[in-house]
């Protein structure tokens, strides 16, 4: 089931750099959020925030609160590793396991979580090949591997190895900025479809792509180099391209900086 998310002043450090400041937004259940903004103003890192990937890098911490169905994902008490199951993500590259088919590329995180009976990981690849429109297209090759697929076949891979493990949120950090603009249209399609069955939150700076394809859209900016992230403005994707409550958001859509 998809899962609401909301966060409340979160501030996120990386050491004694403070990255985004006092975030406060709520994505509600089967949406597409787009978060757009400036290079270096704090999408990715409050993207990560979300399913704590953050973590991995050396004196990172946060502050606040970030609750999945009022659960608060920092509590002491909550286990990482079903976080990050939970909430998938897929990154800005493709990144299918090169050594893998296809096939075990699509069923990698299912056999982590201790899956092992094959008609189970059989039918959960083609569903999951099949929810990722790239069934048609490769299922007379599955033992290949996954690296030889083209560029938006690899990263619709890569979301159907997301998927795969059936997660409640879908995080995608700027998926389509390798792509090209067919690639990138198939993915932006099978957006609106996932929507069905997951919450979707996507970091662009593609302005047209998050005016297509997201229902709520969160502009992030920074005063000047150095200083943290901050969400400026965060409502309906049509009021925000087409009559923004903030100044800085309307010169940040019409291309007066940024």
């Amino acid at each position: 089931m998809a899962k609401r998310i909301e966060a409340s002043n979160v501030t996120s450090y990386y050491g004694s750099f403070k990255a985004i400041d006092s975030i406060s937004m709520t994505v509600e259940p089967k949406s597409i959020t787009a978060l757009i903004g400036p290079s270096g103003c704090g999408k990715s890192t409050f993207l990560r925030s979300i399913n704590r990937m953050h973590e991995v890098l050396p004196g990172a911490r946060i502050e606040g609160r970030l609750t999945i169905d009022d659960q608060n994902i920092y509590d002491a008490d909550v286990d990482v590793t079903a976080v990050r199951r939970m909430i998938g993500m897929v990154f800005q590259r493709p990144n299918p396991f090169p050594t893998m088919s296809i096939y075990e590329n699509v069923v990698a995180g299912l056999k982590l979580n201790g899956v092992k009976k094959k008609s189970h990981l059989d039918d959960a690849a083609e569903a999951s090949l099949r929810s990722a429109n790239l069934w048609e297209e490769v299922k007379d090759r599955l033992g290949r591997p996954g690296a030889g697929l083209s560029g938006g076949q690899q990263q619709r891979l890569c979301i159907a190895r997301t998927i795969a493990v059936e997660p409640q949120v879908v995080l995608m950090d700027e998926p389509c900025s390798a792509l090209d603009p067919i690639s990138t249209l198939a993915i932006e399609d099978l957006m609106f479809k996932l929507k069905d069955r997951f919450t979707i939150i996507i970091v662009t700076h593609n302005m047209q792509q998050a005016a297509r394809v997201s229902d709520k859209t969160g502009f992030f900016s920074i005063d000047k180099t150095g200083d943290p992230g901050r969400l400026i403005e965060y409502d309906d994707t049509q009021k925000i391209f087409s009559n923004p409550t903030q100044k800085k958001t309307e010169d940040y859509i019409t291309g007066r900086f940024g």
